[in-house]
């Protein structure tokens, strides 16, 4: 049935947390009660990408975007746009630093500069329909491999495509398919095909948003990748902390096999391949390649050291090849409109080496302190600058960009000197980051660097399996001195202790997770030097955040007894009457913050502890 409105519901993760399904639901209901039900059909879409702005609803095919919409939003919306053709105007995403509201999805900043091929059927499709998928030339790539092109051609197109690993390694993808097919061959044995979608950075969340939008491209890509190596059997190893994703997921294999495009004989082609859930416990380690694969066995998730190849020995000592999610769900995209297409974005000619530059595009998470919180699909070679303020929006209430963290904890942070380079995988690593899988976590000028290291060492500590002895104790100590500094208890030679460790680390842990571990404190070390010196010689955190080094005072020439920091205060720490200039008790304190998130006035500040009066 055709219809002339498509009403499209963000149903990611994101939105469904701010109720989106209520809004669809109600949106269904409102239509159906206005005699709509024959011309206006609601879709329930992954994620739109605005995260910060959900839930958000579009309506095609005039595009016009609305965030923000709760089900009580909906009769209204119903009456005006649908039956009046009046686009509702307050409902509309309306920039920080202006009055009037931007009507259509394509005039907003926020997916100006963005360049879709990941996330091309993002906000587009019902993932949980095939024939959606289908209509947007889904699985024309899986028949285009089967019947037009040997494995050998497959794997050269994959080559010189210039595909790197999304999952954060960045290593060539058609030279892991061609060793697997080679190991598989040479020991005449049946390899494995893996899906790592065991995302588990801080503020990551593009591969579960992928698997959200568009499960079939991931399923698609996986089985032209087993095309391609002479798999018959593949898993996707995701993690229990998305429920979304993997349900849709599940229905997406269903639906694939009821199709013949999963399963015995493959479209009639002769070709067997089917594909497996595993569910993680949530594990950062089994993200890890060897760790992930001792998970898929059922054993304890710990790595193992790299001198032999997963793609020779892998999953049961089988020919292993594993790609995360993002890295599958271009290949569709690659068999059907070449390597050449591929490669012409991007940086560096790869079409000889795929070592020689980063081709296509790269789906990256921002998050923190910045005013587009969200998913974004960008060519490589964007600069830092581009992203943050183009894209981003920029620091919320004005504040001054410090620092960006890119990797993940792993990653390392960046100052405002380095916001216009490249953004790809060999200036990212000779800057003291990498690009991991994409999370990009903003900060401003009321951060500071040495908690920031601190959190993420304190977070490796914990999530390190503790089988070798340089991760387990090397980042056990890199806290224990960090936590000392940002209570004002540094010592000197705490900094020359750090850097050795991190250089021991580098150097002796058993795999990247300990390899990598150091980088936030070998990057904050770098560029943040100053910021350690301050803890440690004057007892100062300059960025006002360790708890230790600061206090609360109220400026009386500002406070005008309103109350609110009162009301604010969960352990009753400001005492006043209403009207009269309030005290606070700095005994009672615990720094939380919330009585200066409550003062309209700026009457409340935090100064350092050793300069207070």
């Amino acid at each position: 049935m055709a219809f002339r409105t498509n009403v499209l519901v963000c149903a990611g993760t994101g939105c469904v947390s701010g109720n989106s399904f209520a809004t669809a639901t109600a949106l269904e209901n409102e239509i159906f009660k206005k005699g709509l039900a024959q011309e206006v059909q609601v879709i329930r879409t992954g994620c739109q990408g605005f995260c910060a702005e959900g839930p958000i609803v579009i309506v095609q095919p005039e595009g016009i975007f609305y965030c923000g919409v709760q089900a009580k939003d909906v009769p209204f919306l119903v009456e005006e746009h649908l039956v009046k053709g009046r686009p509702v105007k307050k409902l509309m995403y309306t920039p920080p630093t202006e009055k009037s509201p931007i009507p259509a999805l394509k005039e907003i900043p926020f997916f100006a500069k963005q360049k879709l091929v990941v996330l091309r059927n993002r906000g587009v499709i019902d993932p949980e329909r095939i024939d959606d998928y289908i209509a947007v030339d889904g699985y024309t790539a899986l028949e285009k491999a089967l019947f037009q092109m040997t494995p050998e051609q497959i794997l050269s197109e994959i080559k010189r495509s210039g595909l790197r690993g999304r999952g954060g390694g960045g290593f060539p993808a058609g030279v892991k398919w061609e060793t697997c097919r080679h190991a598989a061959q040479h020991r005449e044995v049946e390899p494995v095909l893996v899906c790592n979608a065991d995302e588990g950075d801080p503020g990551a969340f593009m591969d579960r948003s992928i698997i959200e939008s568009d499960p079939h491209s991931v399923l698609e890509g996986m089985t032209i990748g087993a095309r391609a190596i002479g798999c018959k059997e593949g898993f996707v190893y995701i993690r229990h902390e998305y429920p979304i994703a993997r349900e849709r997921l599940l229905k997406a294999i269903d639906q694939a096999r009821d199709y013949g495009l999963l399963g015995k004989n493959i479209l009639g082609s002769g070709m067997d391949f089917d594909i497996e859930i595993v569910q993680g416990a949530g594990a950062f380690v089994c993200g890890e390649s060897t760790a992930l694969m001792a998970s898929l066995e059922g054993n304890v998730g710990e790595p193992r050291a790299k001198y032999i190849h997963t793609v020779e020995y892998g999953y049961k000592n089988r020919p292993t090849n594993l790609n995360n999610v993002e890295t599958w769900a271009n290949v569709p995209l690659i068999i059907n409109r070449g390597a050449v297409w591929f490669n012409s974005m991007g940086t560096g000619d790869v079409s000889e080496n795929p070592w020689n530059g980063s081709s296509g595009t790269k789906v990256f998470s921002m998050v923190g302190k910045i005013n587009n919180t969200g998913l974004i699909e960008v060519p490589m070679g964007i600069s830092l600058r581009e992203i943050i303020f183009d894209i981003g929006g920029g620091i919320p209430k004005g504040r001054k960009f410090k620092a960006v963290q890119t990797g993940g904890p792993s990653g390392g942070c960046l100052p405002e000197s380095h916001l216009d380079m490249p953004v790809d995988f060999d200036s990212l690593t000779e800057a003291g980051s990498m690009m991991g899988s994409g999370g990009m976590i903003v900060m401003d000028d009321q951060t500071c660097m040495v908690d920031v290291a601190r959190y993420f060492i304190s977070f490796l500590t914990e999530e390190s399996c503790g089988k070798c002895t340089p991760c387990r104790e090397g980042l056990r100590t890199m806290l224990e001195i960090l936590e000392r500094i940002t209570q004002g208890k540094g010592l000197p030679g705490d900094l020359e202790k750090l850097q050795e460790m991190a250089e021991v680390m580098q150097d002796c842990c058993l795999c990247a997770l300990g390899t990598s571990a150091p980088n936030p404190v070998l990057s904050t070390l770098h560029y943040f030097k100053d910021e350690y010196d301050a803890h440690i010689k004057e007892h100062r955190c300059p960025g006002g955040v360790c708890k230790e080094l600061i206090e609360y005072e109220i400026d009386p020439a500002k406070c005008d007894g309103c109350h609110a920091c009162v009301r604010g205060c969960s352990v009753q720490a400001i005492l006043g009457e209403v009207k009269k200039t309030h005290i606070l008790d700095k005994a009672k304190c615990v720094k939380c913050g919330a009585c200066i998130e409550a003062c309209k006035r700026d009457a409340i500040h935090k100064v350092p502890r050793s300069y207070a009066a």
